[in-house]
C-alpha cells in the first residue's frame, strides 16, 4: 500500500459530543490504517473525559478490537460532553495523561464544539507541558520528546451542519430514518385522509428537514435558514388544500426543531398541527422522531465514506511534522478534502449569526449550492406556477431504457411536475424505445405521478432494446405525429446508445433534430459523463444489508463466504459494497484474478483461521473473471481449508435492482431532472437541438455533448475509462489485511 510511515508513533482516537451512525466505521478505519502503517493506536474512552481520567480511559487497541463494528450504531468507545476539558486545568491533566502514554497525535470525531476544544488543546500544548514540568509532574526529557500536538478532525453530526463539506458522518443514515418514517406515515395518512406534522432534528441546520421533505414528496417544510414570510400559515394551508383538491389523500409537513418565523419566534410542530386543524378542519397528528434519527445500523454511505475519511485522517496525521495547523476531513464531490479546522468551525458558526441578523440568503448560501438548489426545487414542487398547461406548450417526452434502477420513478415524477410548472406538456413514453416505435405515448398530468417518489421499479415501463436501423423510420414518424419537441431519456447504457443513434441519424430523419437529454440511471454506475448514477446507492444499501445478514448467519461457526455482486464489468458495487460490508477480499474485473493471487489468498485465509479467525468474507464482481467464477473460488477455499472452516457462496442477484429508492437516489434524481429541464429550456430559447448527457462530476452538474460519449467509454467492457472510485482500493487493503507481526 504505502511505506510504514508510522513507525515509533502513537495515535489517540476519541469520539465526542452527540453520537452519529458511522462513527464506528471511522474508528475502525483510523485504528487499522495506523496499524497498517506501523503506528500504535490508543482508544480514548468516553470522549475527552477518558483523557482526563487516564488509566483504563486510555487503552491500546489492536486489529481485532475494532472487528465486527461496522454495522453498529453509536460509538463503541463511548462519548461524553466533558465540562472539565473546557477548563485549562482539565486540559493540563489530559496532556499529562497523553504524554505519559507517549501520545502526541489525536483524531477526534465530533461536532464543532468538540473540534474547537481540540484546536485549543493543540494551541496550548507546549505551555501545558511547560506547566507540568514546572510543577514536577513531568520530566523535561519527556516533554522535549513531544514538542507539538498533531491533530485531525472528523465531523460526526447527523445535522450535516459543517460548512465546507458535502456530508458529515451520520447525516445520510439519519435521513434514511426520517424518509423511511415519512414513507410509512404517508400510507397510514392516505388511508384516513389525514395530515401529519413531522418534527426532525436540526437546531440551526435545516438539512435533514429540507432533504427529507424533497425525498419524501412532502407538502411543506419549515427550516431555520429560511424562516417563512408573514402569512405563511395561509400559504401552507392553501398548498395543502390544493393537493387535496387534486386528489391527494395525505398531507405531510416537515418541521425542523429550530424553525422560527422572521421575528425569531419558534414554530413548533404542535403549532403547525393546530393551524391545519383550525383552518382546514382536518384531522392532523404530530410525529416527533427524536433520537431514533441517531440510532440504528449505519447506511452504506456512512460506512464507506467514514472508512475513507478515517483512512485519510490517519495517514495525514502520521505524515504530519507538528508545524501545520490541524485539519478537518470531509467529503466534497466524491473526494476527501482537508479543510483548516478552525476555518471550518468559524464558517459553521456564522450560519446561526446570519439567521439571527436576518440575512437568510447568505445563511442558505453558506450551506452550499446544492442546498440552495434543493430549496428552490422544493418550493417549485410544492408551490408551482401552474398545474395545467396552456395550448402551444413545448412537448417533452420521458422515456426509460436499459436495466431497471431504483429512482427512475422519482426522476420521472420530478420531471413531470417541474416541467408542468415551467409551462411544458409532459409526455410519457411507455416500454422504452419499442414503445416509442409503436406510439405508446400519452400526456402525463400533475396527478398522474402523485405517489411515484418512493416507488421502486419504472411505472412507464422500460426495455433494454436499442433501436435497429429499420426501426428509425417508424420512431421518427411517431415523434412527428405526437409533436414531440424534446426527449428526456432516464436510463442506462442501452438508453445512452439509443439516444446517440438517434442523434447521429438526424441528417436522414429530421424528426430527430430535437434536444435530447440522457439522465444516468443504473445500479452498475457505469455511465459516461457522471460519477454517480441514480440507483447505485440503493443497490449498495441492499448489498450491505445482505452482507450483514450473511455475517450474522455465520456467527456461531467458522465460515468463509464468497458473495457475488452485480455490475457487469464495472466493479463499483463490488468495491464499495465490500468496503461498506467489511470484506477481507474484493475481486474486480478492473484488476482481474490470477491463479497466483488466488493461491496467496487461499494460504492467507488458512493461516488466519489457524490463528483464530472465525469469519472470512470475499466479494466478487459478477464478471471479474469468466473462468475463476464464484463457485470456483468457493471450491478452492473449501479444498484447501483442511476442515478448519466451511464455505458458503451467495449470489445476490436481482434483489439489488429492487426496493424503494434511497434518500440519496431520490435527491439526485430530483436535482438532475431539474437541471435537465433547464438545459432543454435553454435549447428551446435559442432554437437549438443539442443532445447532452447530464450528470454529476464531483459535486457539480455538468452537460456533456452526446457526440463525445463514445470517447469517454471503454466500449468493450461498457464502463467509463476514468473511474474515480478505484482510488479506494488502497483503503480496502488498509482496513482488511492485517499486517504481520514485526513486518
Amino acid at each position: 500500500m504505502v511505506e510504514s510511515i508510522g513507525a515509533g508513533k502513537r495515535i489517540g482516537i476519541l469520539t465526542s459530543g452527540g453520537d452519529a451512525q458511522g462513527m464506528n466505521a471511522a474508528v475502525r478505519a483510523v485504528v487499522r490504517t495506523a496499524l497498517t502503517l506501523g503506528a500504535e493506536v490508543y482508544a480514548i474512552f468516553e470522549g475527552y473525559q477518558g483523557m482526563i481520567d487516564g488509566g483504563e480511559g486510555i487503552r491500546r487497541f489492536g486489529w481485532d478490537d475494532v472487528g465486527n463494528v461496522l454495522h453498529r450504531g453509536g460509538t463503541v468507545i463511548g462519548t461524553f460532553r466533558c465540562k472539565q476539558f473546557r477548563e485549562r486545568d482539565g486540559r493540563r491533566i489530559a496532556a499529562r495523561n497523553l504524554v505519559n502514554c507517549g501520545i502526541d497525535r489525536l483524531v477526534v470525531i465530533g461536532g464543532d464544539g468538540s473540534l474547537s476544544g481540540l484546536d485549543a488543546f493543540r494551541t496550548e500544548w507546549r505551555e501545558l507541558l511547560a506547566e507540568l514540568v514546572a510543577a514536577g509532574e513531568l520530566e523535561q526529557q519527556v516533554a522535549d520528546a513531544h514538542p507539538a500536538l498533531m491533530i485531525a478532525g472528523l465531523v460526526g453530526s447527523i445535522d450535516n451542519d459543517l460548512v465546507g463539506t458535502d456530508m458529515t458522518i451520520g447525516a445520510d443514515t439519519a435521513l434514511h430514518r426520517i424518509v423511511g418514517a415519512i414513507d410509512d406515515l404517508a400510507s397510514t395518512a392516505a388511508s384516513h385522509q389525514r395530515s401529519f406534522v413531522v418534527e426532525v432534528m436540526g437546531r440551526h441546520c435545516g438539512y435533514l428537514a429540507l432533504m427529507a421533505a424533497v425525498a419524501g414528496g412532502c407538502d411543506y417544510v419549515l427550516i431555520p435558514e429560511a424562516p417563512p414570510e408573514q402569512g405563511w400559515q395561509e400559504r401552507m394551508c392553501g398548498e395543502l388544500a390544493r393537493g387535496r383538491a387534486a386528489g391527494r389523500r395525505d398531507s405531510i409537513v416537515v418541521v425542523a426543531e429550530g424553525a422560527t418565523d422572521r421575528e425569531g419566534n419558534p414554530i413548533t410542530s404542535e403549532q403547525v398541527r393546530q393551524i391545519i386543524e383550525d383552518r382546514l378542519g382536518e384531522d392532523a397528528r404530530v410525529t416527533i422522531l427524536g433520537h431514533v434519527q441517531r440510532g440504528g445500523t449505519p447506511s452504506a454511505f456512512d460506512r464507506w465514506c467514514s472508512t475513507w475519511l478515517g483512512f485519510e485522517a490517519a495517514k495525514a496525521l502520521l505524515e504530519a511534522d507538528g508545524s501545520s495547523e490541524g485539519h478537518v476531513f470531509g467529503i466534497r464531490g466524491n473526494r476527501v478534502k482537508a479543510v483548516p479546522l478552525m476555518e471550518a468551525v468559524r464558517n459553521t458558526r456564522e450560519v446561526p449569526q446570519l439567521i439571527e441578523a436576518g440575512d437568510y440568503p447568505a445563511a442558505m448560501a453558506k450551506r452550499g449550492s446544492s442546498f440552495v438548489t434543493m430549496g428552490r426545487l422544493f418550493a417549485e414542487l410544492t408551490e408551482p406556477s401552474r398545474v395545467t398547461v396552456a395550448e402551444g406548450a413545448k412537448r417533452i417526452g420521458i422515456i426509460h431504457a436499459g436495466g431497471l434502477a431504483p429512482g427512475m420513478n422519482t426522476a420521472a415524477r420530478a420531471a413531470v411536475r417541474l416541467g408542468i410548472s415551467r409551462g411544458h406538456t409532459m409526455l410519457g413514453i411507455r416500454d422504452g424505445f419499442p414503445g416509442l416505435r409503436d406510439g405508446s405515448i400519452g400526456e402525463l398530468s400533475w396527478g398522474d405521478v402523485e405517489a411515484w417518489t418512493a416507488d421502486g421499479g419504472a411505472n412507464l415501463g422500460l426495455r433494454r432494446t436499442v433501436p435497429t436501423i429499420e426501426e428509425l423510420y417508424p420512431i421518427s414518424r411517431q415523434l412527428e405525429d405526437h409533436h414531440v419537441d424534446a426527449l428526456l431519456m432516464i436510463g442506462g447504457w442501452n438508453g445512452y446508445q439509443s439516444v446517440n443513434l438517434l442523434h447521429s441519424e438526424r441528417d436522414r430523419y429530421p424528426a430527430f433534430r430535437i434536444p435530447m437529454i440522457c439522465l444516468p440511471a443504473s445500479i452498475d454506475n457505469n455511465l459516461p459523463g457522471s460519477e454517480l448514477a441514480i440507483g447505485a446507492d440503493t443497490a449498495l444499501n441492499v448489498i450491505v444489508e445482505a452482507i450483514d445478514r450473511i455475517k450474522l448467519s455465520a456467527s456461531a461457526t467458522k465460515r468463509c463466504y464468497v458473495v457475488e455482486i452485480m455490475g457487469r464489468y464495472c466493479g463499483y458495487l463490488a468495491l464499495m459494497g465490500g468496503l461498506a460490508g467489511g470484506s477481507e477480499r474484493v475481486y474486480l474485473h478492473e484488476e482481474g484474478i490470477t491463479l497466483d493471487r488466488l493461491n496467496d489468498d487461499v494460504h492467507w485465509v488458512r493461516s488466519s483461521f489457524e490463528a483464530g479467525r472465525s469469519l472470512f468474507l470475499a466479494v466478487r464482481n459478477e464478471r471479474a473473471n469468466e473462468l475463476y467464477t464464484t463457485d470456483v473460488i468457493a471450491r478452492l477455499l473449501q479444498a484447501e481449508g483442511g476442515g478448519l472452516y466451511d464455505v458458503r457462496q451467495g449470489v445476490l442477484g436481482h434483489q439489488q435492482q429492487g426496493g424503494s429508492p434511497s434518500p440519496f437516489d431520490r435527491l439526485m434524481a430530483t436535482r438532475l431532472a431539474g437541471h435537465a429541464l433547464e438545459k432543454l429550456a435553454e435549447q428551446f430559447a435559442v432554437g437549438a437541438d443539442g443532445s447532452y448527457l447530464v450528470g454529476l462530476t464531483g459535486s457539480t452538474i455538468q452537460d456533456v455533448p452526446v457526440e463525445t460519449m463514445m470517447t469517454l467509454m471503454d466500449r468493450t467492457y461498457r464502463r467509463p475509462k476514468q473511474q474515480w472510485w478505484l482510488q479506494l482500493r488502497d483503503v480496502v487493503r488498509a482496513v482488511a489485511e492485517e499486517p504481520e507481526a514485526g513486518a
